[in-house]
């Protein structure tokens, strides 16, 4: 159980790498048992009180936020010189947002990064989405690789995966192609339960894993994700409960004591600048 520093992308370990799915004892323990998470009604409530006039914060501004501690836990895990080659998965809503501003960072952080965008092209020309459009045109300044056509990679071409495609408000597969490539992307990353996925790259989830329920972790039937690192924003959902990877960071430094005191939320200290 490790924090990252949201306001600042500082980023500090209690435990080291601790992880948060065999909830050792001491600090991280004592931590976790602290620590809010919310449900679906909960989560939502917290982020229209974030961008409210009494929390001052713009959608633009927590959106760099999260991208910057998704690539700043990131780097404290996976390094440039051991896994610079990084495939970023970006969703139709605002996790795909975090994820195009974790590829700018992590290109400032030397790696490589490579951004899969389904359905780019008619999301940005959406007049509502005009920030993805403007997160899409700073890719481009920087050479970053966008692509909106999924291929599965194969085994060896990618040294983390980021899953930056659905967050809290997933509410299930609707199936007849509804929800493709998406639903395929799940399949090539996912495993049955005791299985193993078809590439042995890590998984980064940003605050849900995709196909997850928010509140009730993992479905029972079928391959569902299991990432090795889960990047948890401005407080952990209850499905991280269920999350069994080595690492959980959260990113979150950044809300208020109004909104906090408001939402009843307990949130841990983050150490070091």
């Amino acid at each position: 159980w490790a924090f990252a520093g949201g306001a600042s992308g500082a980023l500090q370990s209690v435990t080291g790498a601790a992880a948060v799915g065999s909830w050792r004892g001491g600090p991280a323990r004592r931590a976790m048992a602290a620590t809010s998470f919310l449900n679906q009604e909960r989560a939502i409530q917290v982020d229209v009180d974030l961008m409210s006039p009494e929390g001052g914060f713009s959608i633009d501004q927590l959106m760099e936020l999260a991208g910057l501690s998704l690539a700043a836990a990131v780097a404290k895990e996976y390094p440039p010189t051991s896994h610079s080659r990084v495939l970023i998965l970006c969703g139709p809503g605002n996790n795909g947002g975090d994820g195009l501003v974790a590829a700018r960072h992590l290109h400032h952080f030397g790696y490589k990064p490579q951004v899969v965008y389904p359905h780019m092209s008619t999301l940005i020309a959406k007049p509502q989405n005009d920030l993805y459009r403007r997160l899409t045109v700073q890719l481009a300044q920087l050479g970053i690789p966008v692509a909106e056509d999924w291929q599965r990679p194969l085994e060896g071409d990618q040294d983390v995966v980021i899953d930056a495609i659905f967050g809290f408000s997933f509410k299930g597969w609707r199936g007849g192609g509804k929800d493709a490539p998406y639903d395929d992307i799940i399949d090539c990353l996912g495993a049955e339960e005791g299985g193993k996925p078809a590439i042995s790259a890590p998984v980064v989830s940003v605050d849900i894993p995709s196909g997850w329920h928010v509140e009730q972790g993992p479905p029972k039937e079928g391959k569902s994700l299991k990432p090795d690192m889960l990047v948890s924003l401005t407080a952990p959902k209850q499905c991280a409960l269920h999350f069994k990877g080595r690492f959980h960071y959260l990113g979150g430094r950044f809300v208020p004591p109004n909104i906090i005191e408001k939402n009843g939320l307990q949130l841990p200290e983050y150490p070091g600048a």
